[in-house]
């Protein structure tokens, strides 16, 4: 019995050729090494990894843990919601941590306050007229910081032909001398109770979560999000369709820069300083989140679901290395073999895809 049906101009359709979103091929690993720690947790210590063991505690999971893996990863999944939309292009931002670490020390120096602790300010920047600012004044600061980074970024990759990588090179080398110029290495600290609220607590997952469903819905259903996958998918054939691919390639570089931008503002709130070292490898962090979550570096395959279940697969290795009481190098070099894994996972579904076509 057959399980063929034709369509339309004789084409027929092949149950078995069907393949699972790669989102749900993502999920399922994440399950898997979530119940791998489990067991570990058990065999190794007697103790949970996921469930509460404590008597005197009325709850059936580790909130306490299960809020620490999605709050260290949020910042760095803030960034990778623009490498997502950089990479789905066809190109590829490494310029983005160190555009976090700029930005940083800029936004800081225009939300400090005049006093602590009754003293003038030991780490002021600028003078009066730069303290005690409203906080929506760094916050804009800090925003047009990373505009104007990815839209250089943008600009050159659209208008120059030069290739990506060299440009956000170019860009992260840049962005990391001017925090280092900024203040001479010296940290910016000591900013205002507004401004500090910012990062608060779990606030940052909050802002992470509001990202991902607002790029996920801008992707998924507008002009934007369909150019976008149009120009990674074939370039060529974007640009005799009607699409801008110049314009539109400075705009994805924008929004990437603004999303790294943002990631930096909750960062120094969050740590009430600002470091010129801010953000080193955040950039290969978020580009390893979008390709484990199953973003092709091919270029117009992706979405930012699947790169928020490859952050969420970040966070639960790393509090798991931790858990297990294992030092903190061996999370690097699982993390190299997970991305170097998931390209080579990509590859193999792509020839796959092409074999069965």
């Amino acid at each position: 019995m057959t399980h063929t049906a034709h369509g339309v101009g004789g084409l027929t359709f092949d149950p078995k050729k069907r393949t699972r979103p790669p989102e749900l091929n993502v999920l399922l690993a994440l399950v898997l090494i979530v119940a791998t720690f489990e067991i570990l947790g058990w065999i190794l210590y007697g103790d949970s990894f996921l469930f509460n063991t404590r008597p005197n505690v009325d709850a059936i999971f580790n909130w306490a843990r299960l809020n620490i893996i999605i709050l260290q990863v949020s910042i760095v999944g803030i960034i990778a919601i623009g490498v997502t939309q950089v990479i789905v292009s066809g190109g590829i931002d490494l310029s983005s941590g160190s555009i976090v670490g700029a930005t940083a020390m800029i936004v800081m120096s225009f939300a400090q306050t005049a006093l602590v602790n009754g003293n003038p300010n030991p780490k002021a920047v600028f003078g009066p007229w730069a303290m005690d600012l409203p906080v929506i004044v760094p916050i804009l600061v800090g925003i047009a910081c990373g505009l104007i980074a990815g839209a250089i970024n943008g600009l050159l990759i659209a208008y120059t032909r030069i290739p990506p990588f060299i440009a956000t090179l170019g860009m992260m080398v840049s962005a990391r001398g001017l925090s280092k110029w900024w203040t001479n290495g010296q940290p910016v600290s000591f900013p205002t109770e507004s401004f500090a609220a910012i990062g608060k607590g779990m606030m940052p997952v909050v802002y992470f979560i509001a990202l991902a469903i607002l790029f996920h819905l801008i992707l998924r259903y507008t002009i934007y999000g369909k150019h976008t996958y149009a120009i990674g998918s074939n370039e060529d054939a974007a640009r005799m369709s009607g699409i801008n691919v110049a314009r539109h390639k400075v705009l994805i570089y924008a929004i990437a820069g603004m999303l790294a931008s943002i990631a930096a503002i909750v960062l120094c709130s969050k740590n009430l300083t600002a470091q010129a070292g801010m953000g080193v490898m955040y950039e290969l962090d978020a580009i390893a989140m979008s390709v484990i979550g199953g973003v092709s570096l091919a270029g117009g395959r992706g979405s930012v679901i699947g790169t928020v279940l490859g952050a969420l697969m970040f966070g639960v290795i790393i509090s798991g290395f931790t858990f297990l009481r294992l030092d903190a190098y061996y999370q690097e070099m699982v993390k190299g073999v997970i991305i170097v894994g998931a390209v080579v996972l990509d590859q193999w579904r792509q020839r796959r895809n092409v074999a069965r076509m």
